[in-house]
């Protein structure tokens, strides 16, 4: 029984680390802990009444959630596995007595500390596998908060990146770019970039997953709100005169139903054309999609 536990503690700690390699380092579609809290989260603000203010706070709250579920799951499967050998294979400090500290809050309050790198000593292992099981647990500490910078390094320039897209987008919109203009070397300039900015994105919604479920702000630095713009200005390009738009329109075209389909298959699962993922996307974020409500002319 008490090597039971103690691999059920181990396994605990295994799921953790599973997931955050999964989530940092080889993010795959089939998600995890980390996603299945981002997803809740997310899901549960449609259903407030203030669905913008809550979407807002949907993102950074499921990231908090999610590194105290990873820091207390690992300190509860360390728990466990100290749990059964105290008192027997630890030492204590004078004034402590072993048969009154060898329960499981006591276990937990071992598994903290070390996790946490304090090292106060008052309870200690004595055993020789659980002396090199201690300083394993405060590495693994040390990598969830190194797990934890690195997340948010990688997150809020991703989003920052699809915010700069849709701003972009959003004074395209606004300015009003006459066919004749789109119909030039400037413009295959331009809808080239917007390809290339579409491809960044796509890239980061593969990478980071989990900023999908963060909140754009305003109209114009949501990427779901501008996106439909981008595809209509590349349907409008797509008839141009100029050789050269004609080639950019098409390479836009098929950065969007790229994205298109990387947002269809991880989040939306419409199963239908790329417009119509695209105002899905929109919807899922409480947006109204720019789809067919702006063209170049």
């Amino acid at each position: 029984m008490e090597w039971l536990v103690t691999g059920a503690g181990a396994a605990l700690v295994l799921l953790i680390l599973r997931d955050v390699f999964h989530t940092l380092w080889h993010p795959t579609r089939h998600g995890g802990l980390s996603r299945l809290v981002m997803t809740a989260l997310w899901r549960l603000s449609s259903f407030l009444n203030s669905r913008r203010a809550a979407a807002g706070l949907a993102g950074p709250l499921a990231m908090v959630s999610v590194v105290a579920l990873w820091a207390l799951t690992v300190a509860v499967g360390w728990a466990l596995i100290y749990w059964p050998h105290m008192p027997d294979a630890f030492v204590y400090a004078g004034g402590l007595r072993p048969g009154e500290h060898a329960g499981l809050l006591d276990a937990m309050y071992v598994s903290l500390v070390t996790l946490s790198t304090l090292g106060l000593g008052d309870i200690a292992p004595a055993e020789g596998w659980l002396r090199l099981l201690a300083p394993l647990e405060a590495l693994v500490g040390f990598a969830l908060l190194t797990a934890t910078v690195s997340w948010i390094l990688g997150i809020y320039p991703a989003l920052a990146r699809r915010r700069a897209l849709a701003l972009r987008l959003s004074h395209l919109s606004r300015t009003h770019p006459s066919r004749a203009q789109v119909d030039s070397p400037a413009g295959a300039a331009m809808l080239d970039s917007l390809a290339t900015a579409l491809s960044v994105a796509a890239v980061d919604f593969l990478q980071y997953a989990e900023s999908y479920y963060f909140h754009d702000g305003d109209d114009r630095t949501s990427l779901a709100c501008q996106i439909g713009y981008a595809l209509n200005i590349a349907d409008e390009a797509s008839n141009a005169g100029h050789p050269d738009v004609r080639l950019a329109s098409a390479v836009l075209r098929t950065a969007l139903e790229d994205l298109a389909t990387i947002l269809d298959e991880r989040f939306l699962h419409t199963q239908g054309p790329p417009g119509q993922a695209l105002d899905a996307f929109a919807r899922d974020h409480g947006r109204q999609s720019y789809t067919g409500g702006h063209t170049a002319r």
